[in-house]
């Protein structure tokens, strides 16, 4: 994380930069969890029910609709959150409050953690009955390649989430580092000096000014001319 200010972004009110933020690996990895995310939920209602001699239709993971409601269900939220925290992208630098960006952080933290989590159990749960799915309830393949589909891009979704929870761990972290908070880091300024003691007690040279004669005083040549120090008995 190279970028500046609390929790991984500049000053509030900064300009935004499309080409650095298309850049960035968090936002490669917000869209590429959007497209896998998409790609589950939409193998899996297009092609994941099959009709297996009758009218009704059966999930193409071993007749669990669990299983099928479970990879959709997933699906449709990841697709939606990845939307969702891709627009909070856009929008973090602006907030000046260190405290709302702090629970935008830790709220990234939680759902991608938590959903990382939820990728893993999928994609067990679909391998697993998809390895208990007879060959013989599938005719000609059907629907084979869609329920493929679906665990591959699980397994996927579970990579890119567990991606997506280390760079929100590394922006908290970087937000906890108290010395991005001082006005001249976010000024980009260096660190004013502190003023000088006024105490010279301990200064090995004395400033030319440090002293000065009093004013009262009457030194030699302030002496008038005429003026005859009288003698002493």
């Amino acid at each position: 994380m190279d970028e500046t200010g609390s929790f991984g972004a500049g000053r509030a009110g900064s300009a935004f930069d499309l080409i650095a933020f298309v850049k960035q690996p968090q936002t490669i990895l917000r869209v590429l969890a959007w497209i896998f995310s998409m790609a589950v939920f939409a193998s899996i209602i297009n092609e994941g029910y099959v009709n297996m001699g009758s009218e009704r239709l059966h999930c193409v993971f071993n007749k669990n609709a669990d299983a099928c409601n479970y990879g959709i269900t997933i699906g449709i939220v990841a697709f939606i959150a990845s939307v969702f925290f891709l627009l909070l992208d856009v929008y973090f630098p602006q907030i000046s409050s260190v405290k709302d960006r702090k629970r935008a952080v830790l709220l990234e933290i939680g759902f991608s953690g938590f959903w990382t989590f939820l990728w893993f159990v999928g994609f067990c749960f679909l391998a697993n009955q998809w390895s208990c799915t007879s060959p013989k309830e599938l005719p000609l393949e059907q629907a084979s390649d869609a329920a493929r589909a679906a665990i591959a891009f699980s397994f996927f979704s579970i990579l890119t989430w567990a991606a997506l929870t280390m760079c929100a761990v590394q922006r908290f972290l970087l937000g906890t580092d108290m010395t991005l908070f001082t006005t001249e880091h976010l000024a980009g300024q260096a660190p004013k000096q502190p003023y000088p003691s006024n105490d010279v007690t301990g200064q090995t040279t004395i400033p030319v000014n440090a002293y000065q004669s009093p004013p009262l005083i009457e030194t030699v040549e302030t002496i008038p001319p005429c003026y005859k120090i009288p003698p002493a008995f």
